[in-house]
């Protein structure tokens, strides 16, 4: 029998998708058009109770379809909307026109042009109409269907619909762009789960119970409210409505299953009152029952908890909300400062993360805490049956007291600890470390002695390191610095008499040259300051003390220098390649994406450590392509620290006259407010988008709207039409870039504060943090 039943659900399933254009419509015929603003602005089904047209959304208008009624406008914003055209394309103005035309195309015309609503159609369009089941459809002149709406479903499929293929959630009830939400057929059953990058299980947060070996299957929402997972040869894998009959008068019910933007994929029904409007929707079915096991409802390094009905997320012990107004865009780690070490372990009862781990063990709860409190390396910790230390950053983290018997421990540092439901533990093991770490302290200690006295007498034997006086005094501030001093004469020498000009700088000319240390002969970047009595003498100083600091893959090391009378010079590591400035503008044949992404990452990576993980934290002041260099391997590395500003400890600001190259400077160096980290964000915006692009800032030999890139890029980043710059590039690198070039805009915004950290930055060129569009830059 319950093959019969199958079989018989399938045809009428099959019968019901044939019979759809046999229902009531009304024909919409060439030269008909729809304006927003307009007596016309949509196209009812035969009941009204559907329309296809204009609706509002923000301060622009789309084109999409929506439960309605006679007496619908396409002004009212609380409409249901089914389905957008093209719905991640900026809203249109009210001075828009939708209109078949007497050529068979449907066209969307607005004051930038022109251009097909629905593309690539197999023959010319004869008429169309909206049918009562809320089926958009063209029709050729035969009368035969060349395309439908309900085969291109956006985030719902409605009563008589079936779907194989993808749902994406909208932003919002108000927004129906894109969200990050996916109803997914991929793989053998049917889930839900976050749209990340790139995508792992650990995004799926509901499955179905129904499989199907082939893979090859339907979703089918019936005109009566039944939802069900049917095979390719009819079976019924799953039937959502566990086979509960459905009572009233199905004629007088609308259902609608919808991929809501929370995450959370429900079954709604809308009965028509006598009047022909519509009741308030009843929700019949939806899943996840818990909004909280929604993964990506709240971002990184935050967890979600349920108050009643809504949903809160609350950052981890030690973090800040990445965006204070947005609480589900995620959490950012507070600097540790001087806290202390991180000896205090959080501890967060019920609560729970996606298991992301390097490393899983066996023991108690008490056994994971320590586990973690001596591992240097962990911050993270879940005890869930064994103990796993999770990967940062975290993500997909809830808590529930009631279903959820999972602990987190939190790695803090001293006075670090303060969350809702998170209490601060120290154990007896505490007094062990802090012997442990004494008695390290003073073998350190021992061991720095005798190191400095080596080193003293190997100075003292080969010269590593000269105290010359110059015309000012001693070189100050460098007894902490192991660098080579080079005599004046031995640079002349290794530079054949400064003949090999390599570049010029603000304060002096970069030559190159060679030295020969144990029969090896190895190629040398010098730096030849020439203004010396004033700036040039500041300048060496500055550059010695900021890069005789620092140690990073992406910086250009300072191999020696030499302080001789007036003679000031600074040797570098040779870079093969040059600068970013020859790569990008100096050649007709521009580098890849794939290389552009990188060096734009390792320029970040290199600002990073300068702003954060070198003490004292450095301000560089003047990043720009010219000072971004290529290794052998294509490597970037920033150079030039001419310009460096210190921050001492604590100091997160600092006042200092104008500095750095015009056109890469932040608005703040001209409008003498204090000088941040950010000044370098900003500037990194420029070269990130001048990478991007492979061409300057300011360009006079442009039309005159595209002469000031950011300008321009933003402009089409309002209007939604980026693909106006991304012409040339393969559809799966246009959204790739289009993410980058939103991390672009706000690091260029005119406020500092609205500018992201370096780290942020980092985070959001990788995936692991959302990109929020970004305002206006101003300056």
């Amino acid at each position: 029998m319950a093959p019969i039943i199958c079989i018989l659900l399938f045809a009428f399933a099959f019968d019901l998708e044939i019979a759809q254009p046999t229902l009531p419509s009304k024909t919409i015929s060439l030269d008909m058009s729809l304006y927003p603003n307009g007596n016309t602005s949509y196209w009812p089904s035969p009941s009204g109770h559907f329309a296809f047209g204009f609706y509002k959304e923000g301060q622009g208008f789309r084109v999409g379809i929506w439960l309605s009624n006679t007496s619908s406008t396409s002004n009212k914003s609380n409409k249901v909307v089914v389905w957008t055209a093209n719905r991640d394309d900026h809203p249109v103005s009210a001075n828009a026109t939708l209109v078949l035309t007497y050529d068979g195309e449907l066209v969307l015309k607005t004051e930038d042009g022109q251009a097909p609503l629905i593309k690539q159609l197999s023959e010319f369009i004869h008429h169309a109409s909206m049918v009562d089941n809320g089926n958009f459809l063209l029709y050729s002149s035969h009368s035969k269907i060349i395309w439908q709406s309900f085969d291109y479903p956006t985030d719902t499929i409605l009563g008589g619909q079936s779907v194989n293929s993808s749902l994406y959630s909208g932003m919002s009830g108000i927004d129906h762009s894109s969200g990050k939400f996916i109803l997914d057929f991929g793989g053998y059953t049917l889930v839900l789960r976050h749209d990340s990058y790139p995508r792992d299980d650990f995004d799926i947060y509901w499955a179905s119970r129904g499989y199907d070996d082939s893979g090859d299957f339907k979703l089918i929402l019936d005109d009566h409210g039944h939802m069900y997972l049917v095979t390719e040869k009819g079976e019924i894998m799953e039937n959502f409505m566990d086979g509960r009959p459905n009572f009233g008068k199905e004629n007088l019910v609308i259902y609608r299953a919808t991929l809501d933007s929370d995450g959370v994929f429900r079954l709604y029904s809308h009965c028509i009152q006598e009047n022909g409007s519509f009741a308030k929707e009843v929700v019949k079915w939806k899943e996840p029952k818990d909004k909280c096991s929604v993964n990506g409802i709240c971002g990184f390094n935050s967890y979600c908890k349920l108050e009643g009905d809504q949903t809160d997320c609350l950052c981890l012990p030690g973090f800040n909300y990445t965006n204070p107004s947005d609480r589900s865009a995620g959490c950012y780690m507070r600097p540790w400062g001087d806290r202390g070490l991180r000896s205090n372990i959080t501890t967060l009862e019920n609560t729970t993360f996606a298991v992301d781990s390097y490393s899983a063990e066996s023991g108690d709860k008490e056994d994971c805490m320590e586990a973690c409190r001596i591992d240097d390396l962990c911050m993270f910790a879940l005890f869930s049956f064994n103990c796993y230390k999770l990967k940062f950053p975290l993500r997909y983290g809830r808590t529930n007291d009631q279903t959820i018997s999972d602990v987190l421990f939190v790695k803090s540092a001293s006075g670090n600890c303060s969350t809702e439901n998170s209490t601060c533990s120290t154990s007896s093991s505490l007094f062990k470390i802090s012997v442990i770490l004494i008695g390290v302290g003073v073998t350190i200690a021992i061991c720095s002695c005798i190191t400095m006295a080596v080193v003293g007498y190997l100075i003292s034997r080969r010269g590593l390191w000269k105290h010359t006086t110059s015309s000012e005094g001693k070189l100050d501030s460098t007894e902490d610095i192991v660098l080579r001093s080079f005599s004046y004469k031995e640079l002349v020498a290794a530079t054949n008499g400064f003949s090999e000009v390599l570049g010029r700088g603000h304060f002096g000319t970069v030559y190159k040259g060679s030295l020969t240390d144990r029969e090896n002969e190895r190629t040398v970047a010098v730096k030849k300051l020439e203004k010396v009595v004033e700036e040039g003498e500041r300048e060496f100083h500055m550059e010695m003390r900021a890069i005789g600091r620092t140690h990073h893959k992406n910086l250009v090391r300072l191999v020696g220098f030499c302080n001789e009378g007036f003679n000031r010079l600074l040797v570098y590591d040779y870079m093969k390649n040059g600068s970013l400035a020859d790569f990008l503008f100096g050649t007709e044949r521009h580098p890849s994406l794939s290389d552009r992404m990188r060096i734009i990452l390792e320029v970040a990576r290199g600002i990073l450590y300068l702003h954060e993980d070198c003490e004292p934290h450095i301000i560089h002041c003047d990043i720009k392509p010219h000072n971004i260099l290529l290794d052998e391997f294509w490597t970037a590395k920033i150079s030039d620290f001419g310009m460096a500003k210190l921050l001492m400890p604590n100091q997160t600001k600092t006042f200092t006259g104008p500095r750095g190259t015009r056109g890469y400077l932040a608005p703040e160096w001209y409008q003498n407010k204090p000088i941040s980290v950010k000044a370098d964000v900003y500037s990194f915006g420029i070269v990130l988008l001048e990478t991007l692009f492979c061409r300057k800032n300011m360009e006079l030999e442009v039309d005159d709207n595209e002469i000031i890139l950011t300008d321009w890029i933003y402009k089409c980043h309002e209007a939604g039409e980026l693909s106006k710059l991304l012409l040339d590039t393969e559809e799966v690198e246009k959204r790739q870039m289009e993410r980058i070039i939103k991390v672009g805009l706000c690091c260029v915004q005119g406020e500092p504060d609205l500018r992201p950290t370096m780290k942020n930055v980092i985070w959001m060129i990788e995936g692991l943090m959302d990109v929020h569009v970004p305002p206006l830059p101003t300056s």
